[in-house]
């Protein structure tokens, strides 16, 4: 139990030092002189900053729209994305007929198509939403499609030799070996969803962290921006570690899944 113990805190130790040198280097350069402070402030200042957004309130408000779009948006496309994944990559004619027009999708540039989303939605939260969708539906959709794509073929008919039925095929045998390659689109949708959010926000917004970000570089409040920055890191690397553990939980018959 104390060997378990200390090679947990041994492995914690080893992702947390490059981090903690980081943030020493951060604090140490500007206070030095090495870093012109009014472009990186050190990261005392920037924390003062972010406990003084915390205590009047400021950061929650635009916490809480960003989070509000982002979800939503990302959400939209879990549901759209991985049952037409599943039934595209299941049924390999139309996924076939349907696959140029994927291509075509996903590789248009998504903030390309910010404008087009604020003339049909306005500059209101439906484009910001619609947006983040659009971006977040590419990544999970083709990892699902290949993720049904590449079960297996020895696994269905061993499943099939048993008199399965289809729905009992798709729940105990499709999804199951799918989910690694879906977790795979959930990540990357997940990190695009606050990339998009945040280029969203910066045009037409009155709230939300990237409103925040832009608003303190307008203004010169150069601690505030990168408090704003801090937040969206810590964001991104939350909903990472929500995913990775999802991912452990549905695949622990495949053994833990380490976290990069």
């Amino acid at each position: 139990m104390v060997l378990g113990l200390q090679d947990r805190s041994w492995k914690f130790f080893k992702k947390t030092i490059v981090i903690g040198i980081v943030l020493l280097l951060w604090q140490v350069m500007p206070a030095f002189g090495y870093v012109d402070t009014r472009s990186l402030p050190a990261f005392s200042e920037v924390v003062l900053s972010l406990a003084e957004l915390t205590l009047s309130g400021e950061l929650l408000k635009h916490a809480g729209a960003s989070f509000h779009h982002t979800l939503l948006g990302f959400l939209l496309a879990v549901a759209v994305a991985i049952p037409l994944g599943i039934f595209m990559g299941w049924f390999k004619r139309v996924e076939r007929i349907a696959d140029p027009l994927v291509q075509l999708c996903r590789n248009t540039a998504t903030l390309a198509l910010y404008p087009v989303f604020i003339l049909v939605f306005g500059l209101g939260e439906l484009s910001k939403i619609g947006i983040i969708f659009w971006g977040s539906v590419w990544p999970i959709l083709i990892n699902t499609i290949e993720g049904v794509k590449t079960v297996d073929p020895l696994l269905v008919k061993a499943a099939r030799s048993m008199a399965i039925s289809r729905l009992s095929l798709f729940a105990q045998v499709i999804l199951p070996a799918a989910v690694p390659a879906i977790i795979t689109g959930l990540r990357i949708s997940a990190t695009r969803s606050i990339i998009i959010l945040v280029a969203a926000e910066m045009l037409g917004a009155h709230a939300g962290l990237g409103f925040l970000i832009f608003d303190a570089r307008h203004k010169y409040e150069i601690e505030k921006m990168y408090a704003g920055i801090l937040i969206l890191v810590m964001l991104g690397m939350s909903v990472n570690y929500l995913i990775v553990k999802l991912e452990n939980y549905l695949t622990r018959w495949k053994g833990p899944v380490e976290n990069v």
